[in-house]
């Protein structure tokens, strides 16, 4: 599906099309690169896309555009997540708080790079002005938010971490003989 849609938007070459899904789909969709050049000789030897000789361009074939649709009026699958920072987060304190910091510091990091990579994509979208463009609006929208909800939650993390960290460290510190008449503070 995410081969055909990129081809109805241009023809594109098969490098194209692996560029298109990483750029464009990327925030929302991805596709093994592997996958791509194999797909796209199944999609032609199914005459669902053309090329006029090997260095051309695939395009979208008239049974092509039909199959997208096909594909596209199909219920959407929910598949399970699979994230591997909320896994290691869970289990943070067999990671300890410090790498658990790391972890959402990259978290917060990579979300403002999600953030700034939309902006650039958005504005080439914005500047397009075809026929595409407010689908591809929408799903920018929902990339940005979705960005945007990642930084939230982490720098809200990194301060629960915080927080935790140092009633840890209180209650370390109320534990250990002769805290309470050493004057230690709690």
């Amino acid at each position: 599906m995410a081969v055909l849609g990129a081809l109805s938007v241009a023809p594109m070459t098969g490098y194209a099309v692996r560029e298109a899904i990483r750029d464009v789909l990327g925030h929302f969709w991805s596709e093994s690169f592997g996958q791509i050049y194999p797909t796209l000789a199944a999609l032609e030897e199914r005459e669902l896309v053309r090329r006029a000789d090997r260095a051309a361009p695939y395009e979208l074939t008239a049974r092509g555009e039909v199959r997208l649709r096909e594909l596209l009026a199909e219920p959407a699958q929910r598949v399970p997540p699979r994230n591997g920072l909320m896994l290691r987060l869970f289990f943070g304190r067999q990671l300890g708080p410090d790498a658990c910091r790391q972890l959402l510091l990259d978290a917060k990091a990579e979300a403002e790079e999600q953030l700034a990579r939309l902006a650039a994509v958005r504005a080439v979208v914005a500047a397009e002005d075809g026929p595409d463009t407010p689908y591809a609006l929408i799903t920018l929208s929902a990339g940005e938010h979705t960005a945007r909800a990642a930084l939230a939650w982490a720098e809200e993390s990194l301060a629960a971490l915080l927080g935790s960290s140092e009633s840890d460290a209180a209650l370390s510190r109320a534990d250990r003989p002769g805290a309470a008449q050493s004057g230690e503070e709690s």
